[in-house]
């Protein structure tokens, strides 16, 4: 399992949101790219991304805030909010994103997550964002009737890398992750999920590495990081004892 550390980008600070919800918005940092070194510095693998303004506007609005992570670290960076056409992933893509995060063109464009993903193989992943088990599109604001399993089943055959499944509700409020959720999904598919929203403390990360979430590809966590709820060296050396646990078996 990966824990994936959450850095969400609105005007070019590092933010978390309550629920998803713009106007609840708690700055965390000014300096994008020093969050992101520090993230590596205290050992993580792999970075989590949003531009916020993005999801909203349909296309990149802090695309200097992420070159300047890109430049910061050494650690792959997976990349969401704002890509909803083949010239905006490729640029990103090209520019060093390990792996690019398709959100509501999933819902409205699911021919373009195809086609990306055929000619990004591996680097192409979903965003299945829910709430009350319904996908909700344009950074959130729109629900549409698709449920979160049905949006993952129709790319089951379609060489996605990964389903991340952000139960909207708990995201940025720190109640927990919703595992049976994500659990269903992720016995319902082939797709490795990720899970997301509400991550709160060791005891989340303790529940992570329980047997039936071994089919879990990972979590991200975001507030608890930047609240001091959660340690992080205390929850990597969890992973780290965990995997090699799995190793020794």
């Amino acid at each position: 399992m990966i824990l994936f550390p959450a850095i969400d980008l609105k005007e070019g600070q590092c933010v978390r949101l309550a629920q998803g919800d713009m106007d609840r918005a708690t700055v965390f940092s000014d300096d994008p790219a020093e969050q992101a070194r520090a993230f590596e510095r205290v050992g993580f693998e792999y970075l989590h991304v949003v531009d916020l303004d993005g999801a909203f506007a349909g296309a990149p609005r802090n695309a200097s805030a992420v070159e300047a992570i890109l430049a910061a670290l050494t650690i792959p960076v997976q990349l969401g909010g704002g890509i909803r056409d083949m010239r905006t992933l490729s640029r990103w893509l090209d520019q060093g994103v390990a792996r690019v995060i398709i959100g509501t063109a999933a819902v409205k464009d699911p021919s373009f997550v195809r086609e990306a993903a055929r000619l990004y193989p591996g680097r192409v992943a979903v965003g299945v964002d829910a709430k009350d088990g319904c996908v909700a599109v344009d950074g959130w604001a729109r629900a549409t009737r698709m449920s979160a399993l049905d949006l993952g089943r129709s790319f089951e055959d379609a060489g996605v890398s990964a389903i991340i499944y952000t139960d909207i509700s708990r995201d940025g409020v720190l109640t927990g992750l919703n595992i049976d959720a994500t659990l269903a999904l992720a016995d319902a598919l082939t797709i490795p999920v990720i899970a997301s929203g509400g991550l709160a403390s060791l005891a989340d990360v303790e529940r992570l590495l329980q047997p039936d979430c071994r089919k879990l590809a990972g979590a991200i966590t975001g507030r608890a990081l930047y609240d001091g709820r959660l340690d992080p060296a205390q929850a990597l050396a969890l992973i780290r004892r965990a995997r090699a646990a799995t190793e020794d078996a």
